[in-house]
């Protein structure tokens, strides 16, 4: 009996199938858990397509970001390019090649901005230079340019990111709809991210840039921007009256009585130490305009860095029309010297000669390339070192005077501690680099002619640098006359600027010709023209 029943199929215990085995539903029953089956299925499916939906949209605003958010477009003087891309907190980067960057901390949200200045427009340049009052106008207009690129460059990035978000989607999916789900997507996200960093932005981050490359000695190189663009600003309306004053100027000096230029006179321009100040340049094309002069002489540092962008600077040079001698200073680099040959008048020497205006001219440039250092030369010192540099070149010089065919008139170094050397090989050498003017006598060599050190000041004022202190540095040059035999008898200080008034000041000394020894000097009162207060 207890066999049969163990072989007996075990029953559930409503008396229904036996155990283990599935139990039949009735037809209700078994709808119901087919459409909840479906249900899971199509959740699950509608989030994959969701997901595959947002995967495809990030996609695709990332490579439309990176391959259409950029834009080209002048920022004043400069050719410029802007850019967006993601990145996990907001920030804007400026860059200056070579120099390096500036990075801001300007607004929020997951986009950066990068602000790449490029070279400049060489006709816009010489526009500025042309005219020193559009130097405001540039300024303003620049803020106008750049929040006009900003909004190209958003407008561009939001079509370019939804754009190819489509074409990505239509090519995973091949359904327009979900290829529309994603185009939208796209919208929202590229203009909420973009709308994010315009609502956040903080124009005054600016104020406290952080510096990368070589930038990073700019706030000691640079000192107190804000101070700086304030004074400049004050200083461009002095130039502005200072430039017509130079004509009162000349009318003045045609009337002084004891030096007459003879019809033969050669007059030379000597400047020096520029270092970029846009204001220098319609100054001297003034004075060499209205003092007919015949060749212009700049004993170096036309430039602070020796980059490429700052070589278009020295683009008005042609504009002169007369020849321009150059010798290359301690800021200028190769590339700057490279630069200024390419000016139709101009002639660069390094240990050479040239014959212009009937003198005879030789020069070297400066051996040494220090952009690192400030455009004050107190800053740097004169180590021994540097010291023995300069006094080789200074021989070098000599030496190549020496074997000339012609003797030499004037010699150029740019700074004067290389001068010592050329005592006795010529009359008269000329020299920068200190941005202060001295004239002194070089000790005589036995047996040879005694020699004359002209030292200039800084014809550019010593750059924006000059304006840290409580004046701007003047802007110094000065004419030279020499009669027909090439001999200096006479020369024209002329000093531009300084804070509270608008002035010129010139100071003629007449040399006399020496019976036994070296020159005698006698130095003129000042010529100034009454000076316009500072409004």
């Amino acid at each position: 009996m207890d066999g049969q029943q163990n072989e007996e199929p075990r029953r559930d215990r409503d008396g229904g199938t036996p155990a283990g085995r599935p139990r039949r539903l009735p037809p209700l029953g078994r709808a119901a858990a087919d459409a909840r089956a479906a249900g899971r299925r199509t959740a699950v499916r509608r989030t994959a397509v969701a997901l595959a939906v947002l995967v495809v949209t990030l996609a695709g605003v990332l490579l439309g970001v990176l391959a259409g958010g950029q834009v080209g477009t002048d920022i004043g003087p400069f050719h410029a390019r802007l850019s967006v891309a993601p990145a996990a907190e907001g920030s804007t980067t400026v860059d200056i090649p070579p120099l390096g960057s500036l990075l801001l901390d300007s607004h929020d949200g997951p986009t950066r901005l990068t602000v790449e200045l490029g070279a400049l427009d060489q006709g816009r340049t010489e526009a500025l230079f042309d005219d020193p009052a559009s130097l405001n106008r540039a300024t303003q207009s620049a803020v106008d340019d750049i929040q006009e690129g900003v909004l190209r460059l958003g407008l561009r990035t939001l079509g370019s990111a939804v754009l190819a978000t489509l074409v990505l989607a239509l090519l995973v999916f091949r359904d327009t709809r979900r290829a529309a789900w994603a185009g939208a997507l796209a919208l929202v996200i590229t203009a909420g991210s973009l709308g994010t960093a315009a609502a956040t932005m903080r124009p005054q981050a600016i104020e406290e840039p952080r510096y990368e490359g070589l930038l990073v000695n700019a706030p000691a190189i640079v000192g107190d921007v804000r101070r700086i663009a304030d004074d400049y600003t004050r200083y461009g309306e002095q130039l502005q009256r200072l430039i017509g004053n130079v004509t009162q100027l000349y009318t003045t000096v045609s009337a002084l009585p004891l030096y007459e230029p003879e019809p033969g006179t050669t007059r030379v321009l000597h400047i020096s130490d520029l270092h970029l100040n846009p204001a220098a340049w319609q100054l001297i094309r003034t004075v060499t305009e209205q003092f007919g002069i015949d060749v212009v002489i700049d004993t170096g540092d036309i430039t602070d860095w020796g980059t490429e962008p700052e070589a278009s600077y020295v683009g008005s040079i042609s504009l002169l029309r007369k020849p321009y001698v150059y010798i290359r200073g301690n800021h200028d680099s190769g590339r700057t010297a490279a630069a200024v040959a390419r000016q139709p008048n101009a002639i660069v020497l390094d240990n050479t000669t040239r014959t212009v205006a009937g003198l005879t001219i030789a020069g070297i440039g400066d051996p040494r390339f220090t952009p690192d250092k400030s455009t004050s030369p107190a800053s740097g010192g004169l180590t021994q070192s540097t010291a023995n540099e300069l006094i080789d070149t200074g021989e070098r010089l000599a030496a190549t005077i020496r074997s000339s065919p012609r003797p030499v008139n004037i010699a150029l170094v740019h700074d004067p501690a290389a001068a010592g050397p050329l005592s006795g090989t010529c009359p008269l050498v000329l020299a920068g680099h200190t941005h202060s003017r001295q004239v002194n006598t070089l000790p005589e060599v036995p047996g040879q002619q005694p020699t004359t050190l002209m030292v200039q000041g800084s014809t550019g004022g010593a750059g924006l640098r000059g304006l840290e202190g409580e004046e701007p540095t003047p802007l110094a040059m000065t004419v030279l006359y020499f009669d027909q035999e090439k001999q200096l008898q006479a020369y024209d200080n002329i000093t531009v600027g300084g804070t509270g008034q608008a002035q010129v000041n010139l100071e003629r000394t007449v040399i006399e010709p020496p019976a036994n020894g070296p020159l005698a000097t006698t130095p003129t009162p000042a010529i100034t023209p009454t000076p316009t207060p500072t409004r």
